[in-house]
């Protein structure tokens, strides 16, 4: 049987489809039903592992650390149902997207920092109930565990691991393993592929030890 959804997401209908859904302002075009926005799944990795019935821990309500941002598609659903969510972005310019995301979103803090250094916003980000990790860079797994120091001790990292940002050339399963191996201070609980709807991307759900 799969897990619930967090409150406050929901199956809901769009143009006759069974889709996820968050209450709050649209962002990128995503079809409306009064005050709900539904979740796209092939543009949000996060909202496909809740789609497939992954095992994230979300309940709704949250502290979230949502690492790699960009212009705020997924972090937007996120910041809809959780609690206080820091969204940490690198690039300026979809910095610029986010900051108009979170005006109406008064839990959505942004910060434009590099995910692979914590410690430029250690001084910001209260302790967190989960850490999500979508970042396009070299070294995911090294990422995951620097920024390992925020989670709660019965927190979960949520992270999707991208075999081309790691290596073009590479098989991504072997990509896959080297994540898991290279990871520190978690426990792996689950895992899964989520092609077809992303290509070459690994879901993985970890807590930590």
């Amino acid at each position: 049987m799969a897990p619930d959804l967090p409150a406050g997401v929901e199956r809901r209908r769009f143009d006759g489809n069974e889709r996820l859904a968050t209450r709050g302002e649209p962002v990128y075009g995503e079809p409306t039903d009064g005050e709900w926005r539904a979740w796209d799944i092939r543009r949000s990795k996060l909202g496909a592992m809740l789609d497939r019935g992954m095992e994230t821990g979300l309940t709704g309500g949250e502290t979230v650390l949502y690492l790699g941002a960009a212009a705020g598609t997924t972090v937007s659903h996120v910041a809809d149902f959780a609690g206080p969510t820091y969204a940490v972005e690198f690039a300026a310019r979809p910095v610029r997207d986010l900051l108009g995301v979170a005006q109406p979103r008064s839990n959505l803090f942004v910060l434009l920092k590099d995910a692979r250094k914590p410690e430029t916003y250690a001084h910001v980000v209260e302790p967190v109930d989960v850490v999500v990790q979508d970042v396009a860079t070299r070294g995911q797994a090294r990422v995951a565990s620097a920024n390992r120091r925020f989670l709660t001790e019965d927190g979960r990292l949520l992270a999707v691991v991208k075999a081309r940002s790691e290596d073009v050339t590479a098989d991504p399963a072997e990509v896959f393993e080297a994540f898991q191996s290279q990871l520190q201070g978690y426990e792996v609980l689950e895992t899964q592929r989520l092609d077809p709807l992303h290509d070459d991307h690994l879901a993985v759900v970890a807590r930590p030890e």
